[in-house]
């Protein structure tokens, strides 16, 4: 029934203005689209949407990730923009993408302004 719907993650914030700076300052996303109540971002081969929530984001797990080529430059250029990272770094994971044909991945986890907690991977 979705096997060809798209996917798209949606991420609560309780100051959109906040975010939205946020996305700009710290990971260089503009949104493409923005609604009252609402920003749509759109890279890639997927899409985002952070929405004005009264709640707040649990942070005990990863909520949305990015696949990158190069997990040493992404890491270099947060921090240098002031983004802590989570886990004391770049972090490897045996056995992760298993459907990809992988052995793992090397990792980052950090949080938005908002306190969801999001994560980047290279695959080894």
């Amino acid at each position: 029934m979705l096997k060809d719907a798209a996917v798209a993650t949606r991420l609560p914030a309780q100051d959109l203005d906040r975010a939205r700076a946020w996305y700009a300052d710290k990971l260089g996303l503009e949104p493409s689209d923005e609604r009252e109540g609402g920003l749509l971002y759109r890279m890639g081969r997927g899409e985002f949407a952070l929405f004005a929530s009264s709640g707040a984001a649990s942070g005990a797990h990863t909520q949305m990730a990015f696949e990158v080529d190069d997990i040493e430059a992404l890491a270099a250029e947060l921090r240098r923009r002031g983004v802590t990272l989570e886990a004391d770094g770049i972090t490897e994971v045996e056995g992760n993408y298993p459907s990809k044909g992988g052995r793992g991945e090397r990792a980052i986890w950090f949080r938005d302004s908002e306190g969801n907690v999001l994560g980047a991977g290279q695959a080894l």
